[in-house]
């Protein structure tokens, strides 16, 4: 069955290249491999699980495309976030060492 995962995975990279469609490989989780394909107005992330199983996660966009000051909203946004879990991570961390 593993053999079939990798057959499976390969055929759909030379799909892709038949295509001409634009993706990239990734490794994320120790059981998949994940190829992000990138199409216009869509990204789409396809991972290929050990078990056999595939994954798809589809972006779509909604076809309005803003100017430069929307950058100004990536970094507070994610940061703000990144924080958040830290201290959480960091409350975790004390309960157990005064546990």
């Amino acid at each position: 069955m593993k053999s079939n995962i990798f057959n499976n995975l390969v055929s759909f990279l030379q799909k892709l290249e038949q295509q001409g469609i634009s993706y990239t490989l990734a490794h994320h989780r120790d059981e998949a491999v994940m190829i992000t394909v990138a199409v216009p107005g869509e990204r789409w992330e396809v991972e290929f699980l050990s078990d056999g199983s595939v994954e798809v996660e589809r972006f779509i966009s909604n076809g309005e495309i803003v100017g430069e000051e929307a950058l100004s909203e990536l970094f507070p946004r994610n940061t703000e976030k990144d924080q958040h879990v830290v201290g959480a991570l960091q409350n975790t961390e004390l309960a157990i060492l005064k546990g």
